[in-house]
């Protein structure tokens, strides 16, 4: 876990400041895991943990999947180190995430969900829902930073973050960084 967080800092995927995230939330630190993704074997030595645990669960796993855009490059990444094939699930024209671009599941196949970081688990659940339309099965969750709130919703699939951090989050009218004036930024990809 602290070689994970050492890594985030090394590559300068650890920002501080006062962040809008994808979820509408505010924070104080944001995980630009891009960042610490454009080296490969950087990502071999955050993800080799996460899948020796999932291999010691004896989990039973067909394919790989990421939403995209955050979910594509560790979803690869796990396939990569699993000898399975790694797909995505993109939004279409409504903002509806799908599978796209001939990606095709067949029915039982069993799915690991693999994202960069999980804030309220929003782009997890899409994902998901797109997977098991197709009549796939989602057999687990795993991630780089599992940063949701202490009480957050439990993930109701075997979960597997390569770290866990508890950072500061707030709605809009209650962000004590609003509250003192600093200016935000939003660093994701999505329109929110």
């Amino acid at each position: 876990m602290n070689d994970v967080i050492e890594l985030l800092k090394e590559t300068g995927a650890l920002l501080e400041g006062h962040f809008l995230l994808s979820s509408g939330r505010h924070s104080d630190r944001y995980f630009q895991c891009a960042k610490l993704l454009q080296y490969p074997d950087k990502a071999r030595l955050v993800f080799e943990s996460v899948v020796k645990q999932f291999l010691d669960d004896n989990l039973k796993i067909d394919v790989i999947a990421g939403p995209a855009m955050g979910g594509i490059i560790p979803a690869w990444e796990v396939g990569r180190q699993l000898g399975l094939p790694a797909i995505f699930t993109e939004r279409d024209d409504s903002g509806c995430m799908t599978l796209r671009r001939g990606f095709e599941l067949t029915k039982g196949q069993k799915v690991l969900i693999v994202e960069d970081v999980v804030t309220t688990g929003k782009s997890s659940l899409e994902c998901a829902a797109a997977i098991e339309s197709s009549g796939a099965v989602v057999a687990a969750l795993a991630c780089i930073v599992d940063r949701r709130l202490q009480g957050a919703q439990d993930i109701t699939w075997p979960f597997y973050p390569a770290v866990k951090m508890f950072v500061g989050s707030w709605d809009t009218s209650e962000c004590e960084l609003c509250k003192q004036g600093l200016p935000l930024v939003k660093p994701g990809s999505r329109k929110i």
